[in-house]
């Protein structure tokens, strides 16, 4: 029997990365009916923690991670933070294919921040791809139309926070490991908990609100058991969705194997649909084919212009 060769075996990996990442979507949008975000968040992030300590141990650090940018650290987390918190807000909204599809922008927003922040210098044809790629989205948010949900909104949000802080990431990666981003990051989710949990509270329930609004603004209650398992399982399931991505990357090239992420629009739909009987419509199909096409572009100029080292961010928090 021939073992597989490592580009197969990275596209393996980053595959059940991929499924492992959907796993979250599903258990946010399975229990998020009965609690509010920044309580999952909260759980999520307790575990999450202690976690990003193991990884830092598996680099051969001792004691706390520490860095020489800790601002950038924290404004980090605070992105990644907010990515994370409005794409539960959206899931409370939308069918899992459309969120997957919109999702799928994150490259093309990554690519316009580079040029904005970084000064990083894009052709005509690139330029054009990032223009496709936005019309792809348009047809998936659909706004002015009847059928626009205000949960596109916030996974919109999600993307351009995520965006923000995988720029930084591009910053901070030289001189942080992995580990010690993901320790800010993780301290920032529990004090940026710490800080909104108060005035939420406080606020409330709001009468007739928007899905996304409510899942907000829902009082804080004591979880079964079974769900504090799976708000704490949130945790384990990031680690183990890190650690398939990480596997990946340093298995094969990553732009050989980074298209293979747009696996999880096909997983989503098959969770949506097995679960909540959620089928996508055609102009959400079609807007994702077009932000498909897009990024896929995208990826291929990159990679005939750079002989490229460092992975790009997967579509995931740090």
């Amino acid at each position: 029997m021939h073992k597989l060769s490592p580009t197969l075996q990275g596209v393996g990996f980053l595959v059940l990365g991929m499924l492992i990442f959907s796993l979250q979507d599903v258990a946010v949008k399975w229990i998020g009916g009965d609690y509010p975000v920044l309580e999952i968040v909260a759980f999520r992030s307790l575990v999450a923690l202690p976690l990003t300590l193991l990884f830092f141990r598996f680099e051969g650090g001792r004691g706390l991670p520490t860095t020489r940018s800790r601002k950038l650290e924290y404004i980090r987390g605070l992105f990644y933070f907010l990515s994370y918190t409005t794409h539960f807000m959206g899931l409370a909204a939308l069918p899992l294919a459309d969120i997957a599809a919109i999702k799928f922008s994150a490259p093309l927003m990554i690519t316009l921040l580079s040029v904005a922040i970084l000064g990083e210098r894009v052709g005509p044809r690139r330029w054009l791809a990032l223009l496709v790629g936005f019309l792809g989205v348009l047809l998936i948010v659909r706004p002015g139309l009847a059928t626009f949900n205000l949960g596109s909104i916030f996974i919109l949000l999600s993307v351009l926070f995520y965006a923000l802080a995988a720029i930084l990431t591009r910053k901070l990666q030289t001189t942080e490991s992995s580990a010690t981003m993901a320790y800010y990051s993780s301290l920032v989710y529990l004090l940026a908990t710490a800080i909104l949990t108060p005035p939420v509270l406080v606020i409330g329930d709001i009468a007739n609100a928007h899905p996304s609004i409510a899942f907000l603004f829902r009082p804080w209650t004591m979880p079964s058991l079974l769900d504090w398992l799976i708000m704490s399982g949130l945790g384990l399931v990031w680690a183990a969705g890190m650690y398939s991505l990480a596997r990946a990357y340093s298995m094969a090239p990553a732009s050989t194997i980074a298209p293979f992420e747009y696996v999880a629009l096909p997983i989503h739909i098959t969770w949506g649909f097995v679960l909540w009987q959620e089928i996508p419509t055609w102009l959400t199909l079609a807007g994702a084919a077009l932000a498909l096409g897009s990024g896929l572009y995208i990826l291929y100029r990159e990679r005939r212009e750079r002989s490229v080292g460092a992975a790009p961010e997967a579509l995931t928090e740090g």
